[in-house]
């Protein structure tokens, strides 16, 4: 567990995403839940030490299964957008391990079984602010990799978590994203409004503004080349082309190659035919 600032964490050792926890004497405000129950149970049980009072509150950046599938065993009071409350409202009561393979980091934890979901019981529409100390969060709707993707900020630590907005060497799940949101989002971030905060990833812990430059140049040549494939009306199989050549924009350790490829391929496929060939309305999931 790393602290960033007084009374505020980070934890990457988990498989899944990269976990927050602000700590106050009235509690814990919880960013993000590990994908396995049990590392749930183990997150809260490390947390037992930061001198926090007894209440807990956990805040989900977006819907990814990553973040959200061990907030049961987190066994507190669930915050989110209201468009990441609509995507639980659309899936079935338990997660099954099994399906399409995403490219998630959830697929390669084993023995996950049968899950129960746990929707949010709080949920807004465009901002929300926490008081639960003299130093409030404000929670930011900035869709871009879902729909219902928010930031979770502390202005007076000057850091924000930003979920999937920005990845470390890794390519994006794109599958609910909105890529002008997501360059919009970033174009923010890069701002004079954050200059000065430590930026979080939601996979990968702290990044620097060469990490969001990155981000913002690789989301746009995403978006650059299913734009072209969209103007000559091409199938939502080509987009399997793109795949490789997108992947060798990545540091890729080689026992990751396979994993990040099907991320792509899914990703690519299934925005593709979202954005450019809709059957219905839905905008997220």
């Amino acid at each position: 567990m790393q602290s960033l600032a007084n009374k505020v964490y980070i934890e990457d050792s988990f498989p899944g995403v990269t976990l927050g926890a602000v700590s106050s004497p009235r509690g814990l405000i919880l960013i993000d839940a590990p994908p396995s129950p049990e590392d749930s149970r183990t997150w809260r049980a490390s947390l037992m030490n930061v001198g926090a009072g007894p209440e807990r509150m956990l805040i989900n950046l977006d819907s990814h299964p990553d973040r959200t599938l061990g907030a049961r065993a987190m066994d507190c009071t669930i915050i989110a957008h209201e468009k990441t409350a609509s995507a639980f409202r659309n899936r079935p009561n338990t997660f099954k391990a099994q399906g399409d393979e995403t490219g998630a980091n959830w697929e390669s934890i084993p023995g996950l079984g049968s899950v129960r979901w746990a929707p949010p019981e709080i949920s807004f529409t465009e901002d929300m602010v926490i008081y639960w100390d003299d130093k409030p969060i404000h929670l930011l709707h900035r869709p871009g990799p879902a729909a219902g993707a928010i930031w979770a900020m502390l202005p007076a630590d000057k850091i924000v978590f930003v979920g999937d907005l920005v990845l470390k060497n890794q390519p994006p799940f794109l599958s609910n994203a909105n890529l002008p949101n997501w360059i919009e989002a970033l174009k923010e971030l890069m701002g004079a409004d954050y200059k000065g905060y430590a930026i979080v990833s939601g996979r990968g812990g702290t990044v620097n503004a060469a990490a969001l430059k990155n981000q913002l140049d690789g989301i746009k040549h995403m978006h650059d080349r299913l734009e072209k494939l969209a103007a000559r009306n091409a199938a939502p199989e080509t987009t399997e082309k793109l795949v490789e050549g997108l992947l060798s924009g990545f540091k890729v350790p080689a026992a990751r190659q396979k994993h990040f490829a099907q991320r792509l391929r899914y990703g690519l496929h299934h925005y593709y035919v979202r954005h450019y060939h809709p059957t219905n309305g839905s905008d997220d999931e």
